[in-house]
């Protein structure tokens, strides 16, 4: 992190091509709580196929007016173009 705004574009071009040029190291997973603001496939990546659509139903079932949406969310039907 960073206060100088004007540091804003190198520093995140750096991380970016750090974050390339670490790949071929990588098992291709995430971890959830180092996401920071998630889309969709990134919150897959971490819970894997199987885990994320079980998720997606409890959601769905016990939270469908997205309450619970201040944690790496994953949205409700009508947020969801994943939905099962």
């Amino acid at each position: 992190m960073w206060t100088d705004p004007a540091v804003d574009a190198p520093n995140t071009r750096w991380v970016r091509e750090l974050w390339e040029a670490m790949q071929p190291c990588s098992v291709g997973g995430v971890y959830v709580n180092y996401l920071g603001k998630a889309d969709d496939d990134r919150l897959r990546a971490a819970y894997g196929p199987a885990k994320y659509e079980r998720l997606v139903g409890l959601k769905n079932t016990y939270d469908p007016t997205n309450l619970f949406r201040l944690n790496q969310n994953i949205k409700p039907p009508f947020l969801n173009q994943h939905a099962a």
